[in-house]
């Protein structure tokens, strides 16, 4: 037996990948891409596609092609210390929080109510305490300063709080650019952010078939200056996309291509990512659901493409639809994280997440963490080595039996068995009484604010937060605020 052999799931055979691949080729030719940035229809423009009337642009294969083979098939980010902390590649598999909510899950009264400042530092301090969260993200707007601060503002209270890479994004081209130098004044490191990544960008085509504005800009502004940028490509099936799994997963591939051709053009060779958020259109509802098995069988299919390329890939996993951390909480957010790492994917984000996405949760977080470690020992599989395969379990074996005096138990329990927190339950039901029969979102909500209290700030250079400070607090002023939310670093 192959002591290696690790679970996997796949959806998708080799010739329907390919024919996916040839049909994303075949719809970048016609209908075409529609392209609402000048500067990437010149690009592509001037490397041999053809400009229609209203920004479309038929992209030729052999353009595309070129593109692909310019695209790193791995890269890391790391940490504020420089140190490799994350690696896209093969089957490494990576969390972090989803991102960009815009309301919290209030502990006390489990109202849904608009996101700020102190959300947001709370989410930071748990995740960064929480070690199966390998990046931090921008998690949820902050409803507390001006819309136009919002990008660069969120993600200067993660480098002040964190020293994990972070997984971030902005909705306009003046605010990526602030971005830009809030991680250069971080880096510490003579502003090169292109050597050692600290962050990488989330990108985000318009569905059907359509690269904005500032979706294109955003490319090639973050092609040029090296930093790393993940496609999060959003198929609705059904609604914004077509309604079979396929095709939705067709879709993808032709949003990803010409994403990736614009990118390459303005900077072969920069990092990018082969990623998604897609959904189910619920009919019924009018919503679009990322807790339906099949938003996961897109995922899970686009990956394979993405994977068969040799691309690093990513996906909103771990969400759910439900409003609160209940049992239809759980169901969907274990589900489809386990999919999702026996996929292999490598940055899997959405936990924490409620509602569609719209909606951060505290408890969700913590107990999301378990979801997370508990997928990762199914990703090890069972350890098939020829010393455990041969060993003699019943030398000296007698009736009844006590397995648990024997010193190999005491040695191997550890490396076998995963060890939930308490968060779990796993005692007596006396033990759960004399707990006073707390369920797990109560032993959740204890663990989050135990997290919080005990947070200790990460390290770093004074002058260095002043500088990061005097920066947003400019466009604070300019915004018309007179000074930044105060906040509770420690």
């Amino acid at each position: 037996m192959d002591p290696s052999f690790k679970p996997g799931f796949h959806v998708l055979s080799q010739e329907t990948i390919s024919r996916v691949l040839e049909r994303g080729f075949e719809l970048l030719k016609s209908p075409g891409i529609k392209v609402g940035s000048d500067e990437a229809i010149e690009l592509l423009a001037s490397s041999g596609a053809q400009v229609h009337a209203d920004g479309v642009i038929s992209i030729p294969e052999d353009l595309v092609q070129s593109s692909l083979d310019s695209v790193p098939r791995s890269f890391s980010l790391f940490d504020s210390s420089g140190r490799e902390a994350i690696t896209y590649s093969g089957d490494n598999v990576h969390f972090n929080p989803g991102s960009s909510g815009v309301n919290m899950l209030d502990s006390d009264t489990l109202q849904h109510r608009p996101s700020n400042s102190g959300d947001l530092v709370n989410i930071i301090k748990i995740t960064e305490s929480l070690p199966v969260y390998d990046a931090q993200s921008t998690a949820v707007i902050c409803h507390d300063v001006p819309e136009e601060l919002g990008d660069f503002y969120r993600l200067y209270l993660v480098l002040l709080l964190s020293q994990k890479p972070v997984v971030t994004g902005a909705f306009s081209n003046k605010t990526n650019a602030v971005m830009i130098e809030l991680l250069k004044i971080a880096s510490g490191n003579n502003g090169n952010i292109s050597e050692k990544p600290r962050a990488i960008f989330d990108v985000c085509p318009s569905p059907p078939l359509n690269w904005t504005d500032f979706g294109a800009q955003n490319l090639i502004d973050l092609a040029r200056a090296g930093i790393p940028a993940q496609i999060v490509s959003m198929p609705l099936a059904g609604a914004a996309a077509p309604v079979t799994l396929i095709g939705s997963i067709i879709q993808h591939a032709a949003e990803c291509l010409s994403g990736i051709t614009i990118h390459q053009l303005a900077n072969p060779g920069a990092p990018i990512v082969w990623g998604g958020a897609p959904a189910q259109f619920e009919m019924r509802a009018g919503t679009p659901s990322v807790g339906a098995v099949e938003t996961t069988l897109i995922i899970s299919g686009y990956a394979q493409v993405g994977k068969s390329l040799h691309f690093p890939t990513h996906a909103y996993l771990g969400a759910t639809d439900s409003k609160l951390v209940d049992a239809q909480a759980g169901i969907e957010s274990a589900t489809s994280a386990a999919f999702g790492v026996l996929s292999g994917i490598n940055m899997i984000s959405g936990p924490g997440m409620l509602d569609f996405l719209a909606c951060q949760s505290l408890e969700k977080l913590v107990i999301d963490a378990e979801i997370i470690a508990t997928t990762k020992r199914l990703l090890t599989g069972i350890n098939q080595s020829k010393d455990l395969l041969e060993f003699d379990y019943y030398e000296k074996f007698e009736f009844p039996g006590n397995f648990l005096k024997e010193k190999i138990t005491r040695k191997l329990y550890r490396e076998e068995f995963y060890l939930p927190s308490p968060v779990i339950d796993r005692g007596s039901l006396r033990e759960w009484k004399e707990n006073q029969s707390r369920d797990i979102f109560i032993r959740a909500r204890q663990a989050a604010r135990e997290i919080i209290s005990n947070y200790n700030q990460a390290n770093l250079d004074n002058q260095i937060i002043h500088t990061m400070t005097e920066l947003v607090s400019s466009y604070a002023r300019q915004a018309g605020m007179d000074q930044l939310p105060i906040i509770n670093l420690v």
